[in-house]
């Protein structure tokens, strides 16, 4: 009897209930409280549903080496690591040269060779996930690496192409190599690799109609006015004292672009991708909250009435040729922003050439929706209790929403200058459409405008600025990982 007693107290020490603690609780909280607010209030339920479920995954207790659920988080305790900057050499005979820079002290610095055997590395160190070059290629040899993950050390290996093999987690712990699982796989698109936002990006493209923007070149400006809100979290976050790869992350939640902000903080400060990602969609979600207060007090009731001249259509040839030339333009401005801007215009080109109908079909529905999914579930798994609930979270997401709020109130200034400086009248509601939110944003300029002139249609000048608010958060994404990265 005793024996089965102390059977069941491992199992229940093991098992959930035994590492549950008061952080999972809230976290849980706040998973439901994502999911309540898509059901019951209708707020982006297809971000919010598939984030709020995947906050749950990623708070339940449980050993993350066999999920792997936590390969590329952070940060983690100075306790269990060393932190270097690393340089791959080739391999020879088993043995992997690794020179080992700053941010050590010069006293601290270790070069030499340091062996390797069986997915197991003598030296810990976590930054080198982060810069080594050629990492995923592995085109120097065997690349190895040690992560901390809460108490335990995952290593994960990844072996030249040509031998077949698939990246291995080994637990210091378990004194066990093991195949990453699918999760691993999974989260590999909002870590490092960052290929879910630009998949996004491809399906934003194929939905977005340019021609507001191009009927009104003019509103260009007002998508790049609101990205002032970026700069502004960004210096406000080195004010704090984040460090510039994560002010630039942070501010970037500014652009209420989701995709960028977890592309951008996946290349800049992965540690903190939870948390800008989270705040990012969050203050997507609340647009119709957070930006008519903001416009009201910003604009008389005189100016919430100015009715916009019908726009003219735009040229077939105009719309086929714009995607070319703005990817180009764009991509020489900020070379940083290449996988969104690239995919972005590529997906536009797909619907605009009516050559690719099927292509541009697919990307607008299933295509974007599967990404999507699996985008929202990481993303939310991504914000476990033990990462997520620091003071640094709590700084990410006010400096988060001052960035929205200075950018939505860039955006109508500007437009009243605009507006002043312009023959043809311009409501400078239409401003607040300038941060990426689309088309959400433009709704939500619609909308208080028809509370003032019920006849008053302002939807499709709004996407103007929308659209152009797109374009303008991945060029300052680019500017930012040119710079920064």
């Amino acid at each position: 009897m005793e024996a089965v007693y102390s059977v069941f107290l491992d199992y229940l020490t093991d098992s959930g209930f035994g590492q549950f603690s008061w952080p999972n609780l809230v976290m849980i909280g706040v998973g439901c409280l994502f999911i309540w607010l898509a059901v019951r209030k209708g707020f982006e339920p297809l971000l919010l549903v598939p984030i709020g479920f995947g906050i749950l995954i990623g708070n339940i207790p449980y050993d993350a080496s066999s999920l792997s659920l936590s390969v590329y988080d952070g940060p983690v305790s100075e306790h269990d690591v060393h932190y270097y900057m690393v340089e791959y050499g080739e391999a020879e005979d088993g043995v992997i040269p690794l020179t080992f820079f700053e941010p050590l002290p010069e006293q601290e610095r270790h070069r030499g060779d340091y062996l390797v055997e069986e997915g197991r590395a003598i030296m810990v160190n976590t930054h080198a996930l982060f810069s080594a070059p050629g990492w995923y290629g592995a085109e120097r040899g065997n690349a190895v690496v040690a992560l901390g993950q809460g108490r335990s050390l995952l290593v994960a290996q990844e072996v030249k192409a040509p031998s077949g093999k698939y990246p291995q987690v080994w637990s210091p712990e378990k004194q066990d190599v093991f195949n990453a699982s699918i999760l691993w796989w999974l989260f590999a698109g909002v870590g490092l690799a960052g290929f879910y936002p630009p998949l996004i990006f491809l399906g934003i493209g194929a939905l977005t109609d340019f021609g507001p923007m191009l009927a009104n070149p003019k509103t260009l400006l007002l998508g790049a006015a609101a990205q002032f809100g970026i700069f502004a979290a960004l210096l406000g976050a080195m004010a704090l004292g984040f460090t510039d790869q994560e002010a630039a992350s942070i501010g970037i939640i500014g652009g209420a672009d989701g995709p960028t902000a977890i592309f951008t903080c996946s290349q800049l400060a992965p540690h903190l991708l939870g948390a800008v990602a989270l705040a990012a969609y969050s203050y997507m979600a609340m647009v119709p909250i957070i930006q008519p207060p903001i416009m009201r007090l910003l604009t008389t009731k005189k100016e919430r009435l100015i009715r916009m001249e019908q726009m003219k259509p735009v040229s077939k040839r105009v719309k086929i040729v714009f995607p070319i030339v703005g990817f180009l333009l764009t991509a020489f401005i900020a070379p940083g922003g290449l996988p969104l801007l690239g995919m972005l215009f590529f997906g536009n080109l797909l619907r605009e050439s009516m050559v690719t109908d099927r292509l541009a079909k697919t990307a607008q529905g299933t295509f974007i929706d599967i990404v999507t999914i699996l985008l929202g579930v990481t993303v939310g798994a991504k914000t476990s209790a033990a990462n997520f609930l620091t003071q640094d979270t709590i700084m990410v997401f006010v400096l988060g929403i001052g960035a929205f709020a200075i950018a939505t109130a860039t955006g109508v200034l500007f437009a009243k200058l605009m507006n002043l400086l312009s023959k043809e009248p311009i409501n400078p509601l239409i401003g607040a459409a300038g941060v990426s939110a689309v088309p959400m944003a433009a709704r939500v300029v619609h909308r208080v405008g028809q509370e003032e002139d019920p006849q008053n249609f302002l939807l499709m000048h709004a996407m103007g600025p929308n659209v152009a608010g797109v374009i303008g958060s991945a060029v300052a994404a680019g500017v930012l990982l040119s710079q920064l990265g």
